[in-house]
């Protein structure tokens, strides 16, 4: 028993570790003064979007950063994504939009239409955006400086999240814990060993030239999470990948509810953990078993101490990301309950191999 106790204790504090390392080095994109000029495409794939996509184009045209183009790539909507793009970007000659091509065999959705959208494009960068997002002031002049500061190939953000019922405050958050908790995001950079690697699809910038030359979302054509499928190769070819906070810069409202954020989560959740399912459950079994173990010892003092390490985590992360901290401490066990079903629905995925999204098996 107190072996197992001084496991749960050992898992715990060095959780907390890396969450104050995080929070003390504060790997967030920071605003410049400084002002660029290169051209940035921005592309972004779009599959039934039309609740949201007008509200990025009209973030992106507000934004301060002139040098710009913008494509949209309409992936076979059923829905009127298309007619508003098109509506929208009448007479504005710096956006466009564009039909997408019929899925390849050998393909996921999203990564041919980025595959897709990387030809039409004409920018020095190439900015990859998910439609449901939100962009402000000093995103694009921001990126582009630490781009040519760190002389990166690939720069991802981790974006801000909108939530707006309880169920998305159950399930969203477990997003920037469990990265926060698990992985020094300045290793990100540091660490030259492709194994060290996260990142975002919700935004991915490129250095266009080194995107061209290794089609980086054709290397990762069939990958459920291509974003961190494509910071390893990114880093394997020896070019230099960074994941950053998005400090605020752009947000992004992923899911509408409690149902439709599990489902989201449990599609991609095992990649955390390169899709070892017994690293999972063990991580499982620390995480929501251990606390549980302190609880049933009746211990006032370990019980305390516990309860004083997964608060003062969970402050830290939720001021790191941007999010209320007394929301996420006090739904901290609905949130570990939420996180024990994505873990079912994602193992049970990955075993029947049924996993589908916007009505496409991935």
């Amino acid at each position: 028993m107190i072996i197992v106790l001084f496991i749960v204790f050992f898992f715990l504090i060095l959780r907390f570790v890396v969450t104050l390392f995080n929070f003390i080095s504060n790997p967030k994109l920071h605003k410049v003064a400084r002002q660029h000029h290169e051209l940035v495409s921005v592309l972004i794939p779009a599959r039934n979007e039309e609740s949201n996509i007008l509200t990025l184009l009209q973030s992106i045209e507000t934004q301060d950063y002139q040098d710009y183009e913008v494509i949209v790539l309409d992936d076979d909507s059923s829905d009127q994504t298309y007619a508003i793009c098109e509506a929208f970007m009448a007479g504005r000659s710096r956006f466009q939009v564009i039909k997408g091509e019929p899925l390849k065999d050998d393909w996921l959705g999203k990564n041919y239409a980025c595959y897709q959208l990387a030809r039409q494009a004409r920018g020095r960068y190439f900015l990859f955006l998910d439609a449901d997002e939100k962009v402000y002031k000093g995103l694009l002049n921001s990126a582009v400086h630490r781009m040519q500061v760190q002389r990166l190939a690939l720069l991802s953000l981790f974006t801000n999240q909108v939530m707006r019922t309880i169920g998305e405050r159950m399930v969203v958050p477990l997003m920037h814990y469990v990265l926060l908790n698990l992985l020094p995001v300045r290793l990100i950079y540091i660490a030259k060993n492709y194994a060290v690697a996260a990142a975002s699809g919700q935004f991915m910038l490129f250095d266009a030239t080194i995107y061209r030359q290794q089609q980086w979302h054709q290397q990762s054509r069939n990958r459920v999470v291509e974003d961190v499928e494509i910071m390893k190769l990114v880093k394997a070819e020896g070019y230099s990948g960074e994941g950053l906070l998005a400090n605020g810069l752009i947000a992004c409202r992923m899911y509408t509810g409690y149902r439709d954020a599990i489902n989201g989560f449990s599609k991609n959740f095992l990649a955390a953990f390169n899709y070892s399912i017994p690293g999972f459950i063990f991580y499982m079994l620390l995480l929501i078993g251990g606390p549980l173990l302190v609880f049933a010892t009746l211990n006032v003092p370990l019980i305390v101490m516990m309860c004083g390490l997964i608060i003062l985590t969970r402050i830290m992360i939720s001021l790191s990301s941007g999010q209320n901290a007394w929301y996420n401490v006090v739904l901290h066990p609905l949130q570990m309950l939420s996180l024990a079903v994505i873990g079912y629905y994602a193992i049970q995925n990955h075993f029947t191999r049924n996993t589908m999204w916007k009505g496409r098996r991935v």
